[in-house]
């Protein structure tokens, strides 16, 4: 089997034939993730959680710079809690994993059961989001007009119990951070509300490289219990949306529920305006939808946990030794530079192995940078480059660049920030190509009936329904397995008639399939 045949099929799917097989398998391919023998539940291995802990550390240093601090609330809640909010519990009520007793006993069969003896006086239930757990906080921290805006941010797992899931895009236990905030005035409170969503557009398209769609959700996608809910949505290869953060104005209705109350500067008692905002272990599902290929798996550079593997040609032989100090003195000359703002994060795999198999697995995970070096050239003071965005040459051949050793190391940052901005600039350009626009809905339901494999996001004009009207028009999208995603907050102002109800718009909203 020559070069390019045993390259080629890294992959035994390709995304034209079947995005969902393709996405498990790089996957399971890029070493992300594993089932864990509990439904809807996964194992997270190194190298996926090595992308979320990039996540998780820029995006804290945002969530720090906006002088917000992190805390820690408990993974269990009293049911009464929820039971204080009652729009927030329906929204939630199918979802909830219910711990109910404290202890187990033998069946007598050799099995265990809950004991009868040891029933909670209380349900709890395992976190699903933590409005209400930390609004009774809230409500015991504010007293004066003083202490706002109080903001608290935290890190941990919730449980949703999911009926269909899939790694990193809907699981029964994820990984997040939740921001709660509250504020003395809705102007204040909707400031924070937007600046968080903000925070989203920028972090995804800075820091993963995925172009996203910042706008407000229309009233059936809102929050439960939320006035006003706004997410950043990502066009993935398949042309669905995916929703990859959310930011919601709460108004005062949590606070009416948890008694978080305070004097203002007149001495008068008020209800505070809360908000709350968050993003998950799905943005890893996004990135890996957004910039994986027939290959595998493309990191950003900016997450990636090494940005450049240096991978020595080992013979298990006494010539190894100059090779590899060879290797490591590169690495440490690359270390002490910097990209994107941080120094170089660069692995010398010296595990035992063909390098070219090697090589495969680095390329199926994603590395933005491959170094393979032999002991030629080791002995000459070359290097052989590969990135990992511009696999392939013309000839259909594994697309390495060699070079003098100091001349890699005198633009390998400019090739690690060029890397981030191509990948941003591809998908961006797949995204405004898969974007249409439709006048009328029969427009909009030929458009989606038609034989396209992958339609994308169709762009229209729309008048802001409520009540009765818009869930009729909801279960109109429905039948055609459509969804509104948002309205883009910096779109072009409306300029022309709803295609649901024929009033004069109000703005434009996108529809499309969905994660």
């Amino acid at each position: 089997m020559n070069q390019k045949t045993a390259i080629r099929h890294a992959l035994s799917v390709k995304r034209e034939d079947d995005f969902a097989q393709w996405y498990q398998e790089v996957v399971s391919e890029a070493e992300m993730a594993e089932e864990s023998g509990v439904r809807g539940c996964m194992v997270i291995k190194p190298w996926g959680y090595g992308v979320w802990e990039r996540i998780q550390r820029l995006m804290d240093d945002r969530i720090k710079a906006a002088g917000i601090q992190n805390c820690y609330f408990p993974l269990f809640i009293p049911l009464s809690y929820f039971s204080k909010e009652a729009e927030h519990v329906e929204g939630f009520a199918k979802e909830m994993a219910v711990v109910t007793h404290h202890r187990l006993v033998s069946d007598g069969k050799g099995g265990l059961v809950p004991d009868p003896e040891a029933k909670l006086e209380e349900p709890l239930i395992v976190r699903p989001t933590s409005e209400t757990v930390i609004g009774s906080a809230m409500a015991r921290w504010v007293q004066s007009w003083r202490d706002l805006p109080l903001m608290v941010n935290q890190w941990a797992n919730v449980v949703r119990w999911e009926m269909r899931t899939r790694m990193f895009l809907r699981t029964s236990e994820f990984l997040w951070q939740e921001g709660h905030t509250a504020h003395a005035d809705r102007d204040d409170a909707m400031a924070e509300t937007l600046r968080a969503l903000e925070m989203y557009r920028d972090f995804a398209e800075t820091e993963l490289a995925m172009p996203v769609i910042a706008g407000e959700k229309p009233e059936n996608e809102r929050f439960p219990g939320a006035v006003a809910t706004y997410s950043i949505e990502a066009m993935m290869q398949d042309g669905k949306a995916l929703q990859a953060g959310t930011s919601h104005y709460l108004g005062t209705g949590f606070a009416h529920a948890a008694g978080i109350t305070f004097q203002d500067r007149e001495g008068t008692q008020q209800y505070a305006h809360t908000t709350s905002w968050g993003t998950s272990t799905r943005m890893i599902g996004g990135l890996i939808m957004t910039h994986g290929d027939d290959d595998g798996l493309r990191v950003p550079p900016a997450v990636a946990p090494y940005q450049i593997v240096v991978l020595p040609m080992l013979r298990d032989g006494p010539e190894d030794d100059a090779l590899l100090a060879y290797c490591e003195e590169l690495r440490k000359a690359l270390a002490t530079q910097s990209a994107l703002g941080e120094p170089v994060r660069v692995l010398l795999d010296k595990r035992p192995g063909k390098a070219t198999q090697k090589r495969w697995a680095w390329v199926k995970r994603g590395v933005p940078l491959i170094l393979e070096i032999g002991g030629r050239d080791a002995a000459g003071g070359q290097v052989s480059m590969l990135r990992r965005d511009r696999l392939w040459n013309e000839a259909a051949k594994a697309n390495f660049v060699g070079m003098a050793k100091e001349d890699f190391l005198s633009r390998a940052v400019a090739e690690i920030e060029d890397i981030q901005a191509s990948l941003y600039a591809e998908a961006k350009a797949k995204r405004d190509a898969n974007i249409s626009r439709a006048a009328s809905f029969d427009e909009l339901a030929t458009f989606f009936a038609e034989d396209k494999r992958y339609p994308g996001w169709v762009e229209v004009e729309w008048a802001r329904p409520t009540g009765d009207e818009l869930d009729a028009i909801v279960q109109k999208l429905k039948a055609l397995k459509l969804t509104m995603r948002n309205s883009p907050l910096d779109g072009e102002p409306a300029n022309g008639t709803c295609i649901f109800t024929g009033r004069p718009a109000a703005e434009k909203i996108y529809i499309a399939r969905s994660y």
